[in-house]
């Protein structure tokens, strides 16, 4: 996964730059993951029913800490457009259960 700035483009909302600044298009519906970081499975689980209701999605387990004190998964799923995929990236984030969105 590429990791992306802030900066948008001005024209149709579906660029983005990376740190490069490089321009990364889109074309929307697509295919996204997050992974989420969080302190056990089942909260991770919660979040996501809460962000997503019951959308369809894929969630995989990813990797947990050394110390077992982290746990993170891939979320997987279809997006509509940029608008969806920045809501559900601040959703995820603010969210309790959640330690970190990627």
């Amino acid at each position: 996964m590429e990791i992306l700035n802030d900066r948008q483009d001005k024209g149709n909302g579906e660029a983005r730059e990376n740190a490069l600044g490089q321009k990364l298009e889109l074309t929307y519906p697509c295919s996204w993951s997050y992974k989420l970081i969080g302190y056990e499975k089942e909260a991770i689980q919660k979040a996501i029913h809460d962000v997503i209701i019951e959308r369809e999605h894929n969630l995989t387990h990813s990797n947990a800490s050394k110390t077992g004190k982290y746990v993170s998964m891939n979320l997987d799923l279809v997006i509509q457009n940029e608008d969806e995929r920045d809501f559900i990236f601040r959703a995820l984030k603010a969210h309790q259960n959640i330690k970190m969105v990627l």
